[in-house]
């Protein structure tokens, strides 16, 4: 069991190449050879494996995106899509797979597992929305991002006295316009955990002006979905010129944080550390401030919970 491939797959987050980089320089650090697989599942069922070495992993630490690339792939999904992914693993001698990625990529890696071939999982998403791990990667940077847009649309909403609605990514889940509203000081936050109806927001927004305010800025989750929806309601009803601010995929990129590349760091060595112990079918992921790993099945089959009291507390700190 000397060889292992590596593969990023869905949405590619900030601290994705530094986990690649991690888990090279550890896989041979621990004796192994280490192989990329180019466009994730698609590049494992065409058999698309580079050897990998320190150089090729030189000077990518800080950069965005993923040097692996990343393809969503239905024909993995099928069974006979899995065992022509096996079987090119097998044909090249590799006896091991480390996946970076988010519930979709997890699900792949757990039907190997299924299936007798050795996976683990490194979660790689800005979305922080697998259980199994406090913060995923990219997630830190994600938000970071997004604070600073939001700390900018301020300046020229307090310059014409306007009101604000910025739409954040995070999918289903709420953790970026949760954490992004609450540190960029939102009047409201609108996430698919804690639903805040019209009326509400419209009354925050009015309250504000009561009280002097010469601005608001609302933050709602993309699964929540319909930002310019909202904004045109908050025109029309308080008559307050309101604009519309949807982040999108400008959250994606950037150069990870360094709390990512730190977190991406002992990530990508811990599952070179768990292959080369004889572990398979987990994910590596963060509780508490340690490092741990939970198998795959616990990780799909359970929803990770959003952290409400932070709401609650942005509720109170913004009235």
């Amino acid at each position: 069991m000397n060889k292992i491939a590596l593969l990023t797959s869905g949405g590619d987050a900030p601290g994705m190449n530094t986990a690649i980089r991690a888990v090279v320089r550890r896989g041979i650090f621990k004796g192994l050879d280490v192989y990329g697989v180019q466009n994730g599942y698609k590049g494992l069922i065409s058999g698309h494996f580079t050897p990998m070495d320190f150089k090729s992993v030189g000077d990518i630490l800080h950069r965005g995106g993923t040097i692996l690339q990343s393809t969503r792939c239905d024909e993995f999904k099928t069974e006979e899509g899995q065992k022509q992914a096996i079987a090119q693993m097998e044909s090249a001698g590799i006896s091991g797979l480390i996946v970076i990625g988010g519930d979709g990529s997890f699900q792949g890696a757990s039907k190997l597992n299924d299936k007798g071939f050795t996976a683990i999982g490194i979660p790689g998403t800005i979305d922080n929305d697998i259980s199994g791990t406090d913060y995923t990667i990219g997630f830190d940077t994600a938000v970071n991002t997004a604070v600073d847009a939001i700390d900018k649309i301020r300046d020229t909403a307090s310059s014409h006295e306007r009101t604000y609605v910025i739409e954040v990514m995070g999918r289903n889940a709420g953790d970026i316009a949760l954490w992004a509203g609450t540190c960029a000081g939102a009047e409201s936050i609108i996430i698919p955990e804690a639903m805040d109806d019209v009326d509400d927001v419209i009354d925050r927004v009015q309250r504000g002006a009561a009280r002097g305010k010469i601005h608001s800025i609302i933050v709602v989750a993309e699964g929540v979905g319909k930002g310019h929806e909202l904004g045109q309601i908050i025109e029309e009803r308080t008559g307050f010129e309101t604009k519309v601010t949807i982040l999108g995929h400008f959250q994606r990129g950037g150069s990870p944080s360094v709390y990512d590349r730190m977190m991406s760091t002992q990530m990508g060595a811990k599952a070179v550390d768990l292959f080369v112990e004889g572990v398979s079918g987990v994910m590596v992921g963060l509780k508490n401030g340690k490092l741990v790993h939970t198998p795959f099945k616990e990780a799909l089959q359970n929803k990770r919970t959003i952290d409400l009291d932070i709401y609650d507390l942005a509720r109170s700190l913004s009235i």
